[in-house]
């Protein structure tokens, strides 16, 4: 899934952005329902939760976004190489 947020041209700071954004509409959202809402504080709290709550998924994606640029997706046979490679390493050379 997030390879393929990262080909759609998201990058992790879009994500950061997106919970920093969450947490202002919180914010909006909870003052705009205790002002507007007849249910008073009960419902601008459920509100602000609800919004709220999405902060912490666009900061973990964020940070998968963020590993996924640094690292990059490594093919199979890049990672068959590779092993082949430390195998290489490891065996003993005559002697």
């Amino acid at each position: 899934m997030i390879g393929m947020l990262h080909k759609m041209g998201l990058s992790s700071n879009v994500m950061y952005g997106l919970g920093f954004a969450s947490i202002g509409a919180a914010i909006a959202s909870w003052s705009m329902s205790m002002n507007a809402e007849p249910d008073g504080i009960a419902r601008a709290d459920r509100w602000g939760i609800f919004v709220g709550e999405w902060a912490p998924t666009f900061f973990a994606l964020g940070c998968a976004m963020r590993l996924e640029e640094q690292w990059g997706p490594v093919s199979p046979r890049e990672r068959m190489r590779e092993t082949a490679e430390r195998a290489r390493e490891a065996m003993p050379v005559g002697g």
